[in-house]
């Protein structure tokens, strides 16, 4: 299938791939081939790519992922091959977050706190 990974800046990732794992907001999803067409939001996490040369990982800070039969299309936040991840993207990652919820009304703060745990729980992942 096809798979395309996009972010504000740049094409990360256009390929032929058997299979993708997501981290979905309501858990983990591996796409194959003929999935049912779905959209699903991302969050922080390791998106892992298996195809011909064997599986890739990357790390996403959020988003949305559009899967079809044939395809599936990743619109991350942010998005970087796994060897390229730092302390300080998702450092900023944090403190945006950490921000955005003192700011936030308190039926926003659960989805906000949720946010910040992944993102810790993602640099723990890393080793960061």
């Amino acid at each position: 299938m096809k798979l395309d990974i996009v972010t504000p800046e740049r094409q990360l990732l256009s390929a032929e791939v058997t299979s993708v794992q997501l981290p979905g907001m309501e858990g983990d999803m591996t796409v194959m081939e003929a999935h049912a067409p779905v959209i699903t939001t991302l969050r922080p996490g390791i998106l892992t790519v298996t195809g011909g040369d064997g599986p890739s990982e990357f790390v996403v800070t959020g988003g949305f992922a559009e899967i079809g039969e044939t395809g599936t299309s990743v619109l991350a936040e942010q998005a970087v091959p796994r060897a390229e991840a730092a302390m300080d993207m998702i450092e900023a990652e944090q403190k945006a977050a950490e921000t955005a919820r003192e700011l936030a009304p308190a039926e926003e703060r659960p989805a906000l706190d949720q946010r910040i745990n992944d993102l810790g729980t993602l640099a723990t992942t890393l080793g960061l």
